[in-house]
């Protein structure tokens, strides 16, 4: 007796369930979109690009362009002859000094933060390390606008008004207690057998802070002295309170007073608001990823 088989075929991809299955992951998939979470970010960058946008245009612009145009129309015949009357007006000397000012504040805080983390870590069970890392989150909480007189009152004593060194010690201070507790946090996460294999072989702490620790937390020392660089080269107060030369100005404080010798030129004004802001948006390009990243892995540890 002969005995007949038959074949299936195969499940056709052109069949009404595949439309079905397609359109059903396609629904799941548009399900994952936060699109309030988009429009609120679309939102935000018009907020945030109009105003940069202004500054842009209008420090193109001449004086009597800008009260007799549009604010936000750019102009047909744009110049820089404002960024020239800002350079001539010792932009150069501000610039320098607002380097010298974040340089010798951020280096050495930092390098300090980080002797001072590892410290905390690695002998962190002694009560004069652990009472020094409480002293340092209470750091956090003390904001530099409440310590300003007693801090100008410290710089007269110490002879150091009206000088950049003014300005220095003071921003280290205030970069420490922030910068040693996201150091920690990185350096705490480095595994304790490589200090132990290190010390076996006879490597002291000194060796162990600079050859294990210093290359395993480098994303973290980047991530603080970028963020930290920025905030010095942004600080308006300590200049504006502990100097008094023309010569000793950096670069927010050179920016209020060109806004007092051009309070009529608005487009002089932006222009040097753009000029202080573009080395600020140039590190902050370069440094973007590793400064988000580092700070977020820092703080959620």
């Amino acid at each position: 007796m002969a005995t007949t088989t038959t074949l299936e075929a195969p499940p056709d991809a052109a069949s009404p369930q595949a439309p079905k299955r397609s359109l059903g992951s396609l629904a799941r998939r548009l399900a994952h979109f936060n699109w309030l979470g988009g429009l609120a970010g679309w939102i935000w960058l018009g907020i945030v690009m109009i105003p940069i946008y202004w500054i842009v245009i209008t420090s193109l612009k001449t004086q009597n362009n800008y009260f007799a145009s549009n604010p936000l129309v750019p102009s047909k015949d744009p110049t820089l002859d404002n960024f020239r009357l800002v350079l001539d007006n010792d932009f150069a000397h501000y610039f320098t000094n607002s380097v010298i000012v974040t340089l010798g504040a951020t280096l050495p805080a930092v390098l300090v933060s980080f002797m001072a983390a590892y410290a905390i870590i690695r002998e962190g069970h002694r009560w004069f390390l652990r009472s020094t890392n409480w002293l340092f989150l209470m750091g956090l909480a003390i904001p530099l606008q409440a310590t300003i007189i007693p801090i100008y009152l410290m710089i007269i004593k110490l002879g150091l008004y009206d000088s950049l060194l003014a300005m220095i010690l003071p921003s280290i201070a205030f970069a420490i207690p922030l910068s040693v507790i996201v150091l920690a946090n990185f350096i705490r996460d480095v595994p304790r057998e490589l200090f132990e294999s290190m010390r076996v072989d006879g490597a002291s702490e000194w060796v162990m802070l600079w050859r294990l620790a210093f290359p395993l937390t480098r994303p973290a020392l980047v991530t603080v002295t970028i963020y930290q660089g920025l905030v010095i080269w942004n600080n308006f107060l300590l200049p504006l309170v502990l100097t008094q030369s023309p010569s000793k100005r950096t670069l927010p404080l050179a920016l209020w007073t060109f806004q007092g010798q051009f309070s009529v030129n608005v487009p002089a004004v932006l222009a040097c608001v753009l000029l202080t802001a573009l080395p600020i948006l140039a590190l902050y390009i370069v440094g973007r990823r590793q400064l988000v990243s580092g700070l977020s892995g820092g703080f959620s540890k």
